[in-house]
């Protein structure tokens, strides 16, 4: 059974640093691609980050492009996502997700759909 569990959310203020990490347990992180998404209250999931298999190949979305690194570590089986320079706007919570993808990332816009696997998320809040 697959198992991705979030943690690292908290309440900072504009210009502040966090770092979220995801915990995968039951799944090959060589086959698959590890994304992380964000849902704002009253807005639709948008994807901010993907991390392919191989790690060779990322994906960010324009707004937080430059402030948002996505990483993994193997032997840990963890995600990480490191967002600097946080703004009011990515207040949400933070959810990462897997789909089995073994190769380069397509580079286009994350789809909800096709990430077969979610964890519980974890909140991030940003005040001005």
């Amino acid at each position: 059974q697959v198992q991705l569990v979030e943690s690292g959310g908290g309440l900072v203020q504009s210009g502040a640093s966090l770092r979220l990490s995801c915990a995968a347990a039951g799944i090959t992180l060589d086959h698959h691609a590890i994304g992380w998404f964000r849902q704002a209250p009253g807005k639709e999931r948008e994807g901010v980050a993907e991390i392919s298999n191989s790690h060779r190949n990322t994906y960010y979305a324009n707004s937080v492009k430059g402030r948002f690194t996505i990483s993994r570590d193997r032997g840990q089986n963890k995600i990480f996502l490191q967002m600097n320079s946080l703004k009011p706007e990515d207040t949400g919570v933070y959810y990462c997700a897997a789909r089995f993808l073994i190769g380069p990332l397509d580079g286009g816009r994350m789809d909800p759909t096709a990430f077969g696997s979610w964890g519980q998320g974890t909140r991030v809040t940003v005040s001005s």
